[in-house]
């Protein structure tokens, strides 16, 4: 087993699926830091513990289940779904997609851009029928390390640079259903991270462009500039991209739109 992997191992199973905030300290450095959409949570203490334990009380049942992993020994990317039942919604259940990559520093994990699909999640919770859980990874912990492959990046960063990335890939929740997307015009796509394990690539990706659709709580924000952020894997094969998954901030979207 990889070591970056029996640290998230004890990360899903020892700290998330059992709730144990007291693991934290021996899992991420002290001044750890989450980015998710245009927000970021410095300090392990200070910030991360606090939000992670409002999550814990929303969803006391709050379970975690693993997809997909890779690393290369020095990056790591986790898809996952996070699912339960949430107290402030009467009890009503949800099942949401996530996907994280991670650094660390061969002890501890030091930051990860994450981004979990929220937009879905509260639809959920408003009444929208619950999503089943995708099918685990059938063996995530004997993962081993493959090394980069910098011809895949390369092919992955050609297909987010002429904007058809989303056209190879699955999108949030289109596995489960017809999924609600943003539309924009006059594009530009700025790479913030990017790594390879073997023939698969993780990605952070940040969207500048003219909203043009294709969310019903944003209608009124027609032709506003803006951001958008997502994440996403890919798999490569003869310098072809044949699928992968990406998570997008459709709900930091449409807050960001409102003002």
């Amino acid at each position: 087993m990889s070591a970056f992997v029996a640290l998230m191992r004890r990360y899903c199973l020892d700290y998330t699926n059992r709730h144990d905030i007291t693991q934290v300290s021996g899992i991420m450095e002290a001044d750890y830091a989450l980015r998710m959409g245009q927000h970021e949570l410095a300090g392990r203490d200070s910030h991360y513990v606090p939000a992670a334990s409002a999550q814990f009380k929303q969803f006391p049942g709050l379970g975690l289940t693993v997809h997909e992993i890779f690393s290369n020994g020095e990056r790591l990317a986790m898809r996952f779904s996070e699912h339960g039942q949430s107290k402030k919604h009467g009890g009503r259940a949800a099942a949401w997609s996530g996907l994280g990559l991670y650094r660390w520093n061969q002890l501890k994990l030091t930051d990860n851009s994450v981004e979990q699909d929220y937009y879905s999640r509260r639809l959920q919770l408003d009444g929208a029928e619950v999503h089943s859980i995708e099918p685990p990874a059938v063996a995530p912990w004997d993962v081993t390390d493959e090394p980069s492959q910098p011809h895949a990046e390369s092919a992955v960063r050609q297909l987010i640079q002429s904007g058809t990335l989303h056209t190879h890939l699955t999108v949030d929740d289109a596995w489960a259903q017809p999924s609600m997307q943003p539309e924009f015009s006059d594009s530009r796509y700025e790479i913030d991270d990017i790594f390879s394990a073997g023939s698969n690539v993780a990605f952070r990706v940040i969207l500048h462009g003219i909203y043009r659709g294709g969310l019903p709580e944003a209608a009124a924000s027609v032709g506003m500039q803006t951001t958008h952020y997502f994440v996403g894997t890919a798999r490569v094969k003869n310098d072809e991209v044949t699928g992968g998954r990406i998570i997008s901030d459709r709900l930091g979207l449409v807050r960001r739109l409102a003002g």
